[in-house]
């Protein structure tokens, strides 16, 4: 039956992966991108070769106004008949700096802003228009953890505060440091499964949400706010360690993250994917207070969406 997968971050690296196994598992999904500037149109006329159904909507994650436009332009079309039913969203964008006071032009810390927010908002958003049964995968990480086991003491552990501080610049120590950008990333990682937790218990049934860690996958677009040397070693030397079980290549990342798109991998609602089983993520992930605290303050920060 013909269905759409809304996807996020699908111009490189793990997405690139999952979106061309999606378009080669799947002919009948149509895969609606979202992509920046004209990312988008590049990405649709080398993904969408032979006929396969490709589209796009343009948006700046970092900017809540162009992401509140993205998801009514999507909103707008399936109305329309121009898509066939909505059963998918993947939210596979995520951004890491090498500090933490970039700001978005909504005020917002950027790190927070992308892995956070723009998400919630298209959840949101778009939650009214799926057909179920749905599902929603967010691609999480295990930074979240915060040990050497998961990371390999390459990423600081995440340093939870109160997501109205959580969400603006400068909520770590040493705001212009790449400690602080990794921190911000490894607390918003955090702060989405968390997210999955409490949208688990909110949505309509018959829309399961996924949180996917895809572990440690070098050779991807994340570093590429990193100085030269770590771009270097990100793109020419860490992904040498895809042959030890250290690391997971982007190939297998993104069949992973495919597979759960399309339900092939079994998981329930709330549930934390970690490569292709179902997992506990922290123990620290597990507290529906916070998660409570933190559904709050995106239904504010985001402007109430319904």
């Amino acid at each position: 039956m013909p269905s759409t997968i809304v996807m996020t971050g699908a111009s490189s690296g793990i997405g690139r992966a999952a979106a061309q196994r999606i378009l080669r598992e799947s002919p009948d999904t149509h895969l609606l991108l979202v992509a920046r500037g004209s990312t988008g149109a590049h990405l649709t006329a080398q993904l969408g070769t032979g006929g396969r159904p490709v589209s796009y909507v343009t948006a700046d994650l970092a900017s809540l106004n162009s992401v509140r436009s993205a998801a009514e332009e999507i909103r707008a079309r399936l109305d329309d008949g121009e898509l066939p039913p909505l059963h998918g969203f993947v939210a596979n964008a995520g951004v890491q700096y090498t500090n933490a006071r970039t700001e978005t032009p909504d005020g917002f810390e950027a790190t927070f802003a992308v892995n956070v927010l723009a998400n919630h908002l298209f959840v949101r958003r778009l939650q009214g228009d799926f057909a179920r049964p749905a599902r929603i995968v967010i691609t999480a990480s295990d930074t979240h953890f915060g040990d050497w086991r998961h990371n390999l003491g390459m990423v600081p552990g995440p340093l939870w505060n109160t997501p109205d501080t959580l969400a603006r610049p400068c909520a770590f120590p040493d705001p212009d440091t790449t400690t602080a950008g990794r921190t911000a990333y490894s607390t918003s990682k955090l702060a989405a499964i968390h997210l999955v937790h409490e949208y688990a218990r909110r949505l309509p049934t018959g829309i399961d949400v996924i949180a996917y860690n895809p572990g440690f996958v070098p050779g991807t677009g994340l570093a590429r706010n990193a100085g030269p040397l770590s771009r270097f070693a990100m793109r020419r030397i860490l992904p040498a360690l895809t042959l030890t079980p250290v690391a997971t290549s982007r190939t297998v990342a993104g069949r992973h993250l495919a597979d759960l798109a399309l339900g092939t991998i079994r998981a329930p609602t709330g549930s934390y994917v970690d490569h292709a089983r179902v997992a506990r993520s922290s123990q620290e992930s597990y507290d529906p207070r916070r998660e409570r605290e933190l559904w709050d303050a995106a239904e504010r920060l985001v402007g109430s969406p319904g």
